[in-house]
């Protein structure tokens, strides 16, 4: 019996609106680009680090 929460669909992934999936897109673009920097100001070399960024930042945008 599997589990559902609130936000969540049955693979374990969030829900996203379509603003939120563009935003998710823009800075993974930004990534593979090199333009994407973490909060110090360094560049993000790590994938899973820009991934991370982009999930947080499509949050951001939820709460506004």
């Amino acid at each position: 019996m599997q589990l559902q929460f609130a936000g969540v669909n049955m693979k374990g992934q969030m829900k996203m609106s379509m603003q939120q999936q563009g935003k998710v897109g823009k800075v993974m673009h930004e990534f593979k680009a090199g333009k994407l920097k973490s909060s110090s100001g360094q560049k993000v070399t790590n994938p899973k680090q820009g991934i991370a960024i982009a999930l947080s930042e499509a949050r951001s945008m939820k709460k506004k």
